[in-house]
């Protein structure tokens, strides 16, 4: 029944108030391409997913999770604008925040890399930074030490947690490529300094500091990452507690909306979605397979040179 109803999604034009109505009342306003709105495709499936893991005992969580990677970055004021999904029906909730996607890569051999505003490619490639839509479930927290930061005049320790993905299909290479979630903040090393009482030091007891670089409204290297309060929000929901992510869209999507651009038709009009805006300005979106990009990424890691030992120069 899910992969019945996924498919006239994609594949049937003006079919949204159809397939809504199993969708309770209170969650249907919060349906289409609208800022704040989930894409009928993208609830579809994001529903059936659930279902399908609810019913089968391999989750319980009440609430689960969705992705559109197809929505745009940022609003013209530079804003984060929302596209990743955190829906309750029991507790008729429906909360949309901003999430990153994948930035790819700028090869001698391929170009597949993403601009700042719109996603144009998604792989999923292991070692090609970019997103691959399809099925995905939570699973456990790595947390790890990144470095030491300056706040309110005093040197802190910044921790990331990192949710991981288990995925299925398309998505089954999720471990292998690192794929989770996390804040999108990283710690931008510029010294290192004398910290022996750390329990992070290293042998010669330095441990390496550095300023806090948030990229809310930026790419990621393939992960899903959210702004801090999106993140803490998002783990404390799924602790212990797996569910399921849906990120639209799959190579298929990919490939039938590139397909009717090219013959000069309308996504909508033939029943696909994308993003109008996004669209607009990416042309047409492509999804390398990975029997095509893994040999010249491997290629490209073969080229490089032995990378020279380094030392972060000592804090002044």
């Amino acid at each position: 029944m899910a992969t019945a109803i996924a498919a006239m999604t994609i594949t049937m034009p003006n079919q949204a108030s159809a397939l809504s109505s199993s969708i309770p009342g209170w969650l249907q306003k919060h349906v289409g391409t609208g800022n704040g709105q989930i894409a009928p495709v993208v609830l579809e499936r994001a529903r059936a997913l659930y279902k399908k893991k609810l019913k089968s005992g391999a989750v319980k969580n009440p609430c689960y999770l969705a992705m559109d990677a197809t929505r745009p970055s940022t609003a013209s004021n530079g804003s984060a604008k929302a596209r990743f999904y955190v829906i309750c029906e029991n507790k008729r909730s429906f909360k949309a925040v901003s999430s990153g996607y994948g930035n790819g890569r700028k090869l001698q051999r391929a170009n597949f890399a993403n601009g700042r505003q719109c996603a144009r490619h998604f792989s999923n490639t292991e070692g090609s930074k970019l997103t691959a839509g399809g099925a995905y479930t939570t699973a456990e927290f790595r947390t790890s030490f990144k470095g030491y930061y300056t706040s309110s005049g005093k040197r802190k320790p910044f921790h990331r947690t990192f949710l991981l993905f288990d995925g299925e299909g398309e998505t089954s290479n999720a471990r292998e490529r690192a794929i989770g979630g996390h804040r999108a903040m990283f710690l931008k090393w510029q010294c290192r300094f004398k910290n022996p009482q750390s329990p992070y030091a290293d042998e010669d007891g330095y441990t390496p500091y550095g300023r806090l670089v948030d990229y809310t409204s930026g790419r990621s290297n393939g992960c899903t990452t959210w702004s801090r309060n999106a993140t803490q929000e998002i783990l404390a929901l799924v602790e212990n507690n797996p569910t399921t992510l849906y990120i639209y869209p799959e190579a298929r999507d990919i490939n039938a909306v590139a397909k009717a651009v090219k013959r000069g038709k309308s996504p909508a009009k033939a029943g696909l979605y994308w993003n109008a805006a996004c669209l607009k300005a990416i042309g047409a979106p492509k999804f390398w397979p990975k029997q095509q990009l893994q040999p010249i990424i491997n290629s490209w890691r073969q080229s490089l040179p032995e990378p020279k030992p380094y030392k972060l120069p000592i804090c002044q």
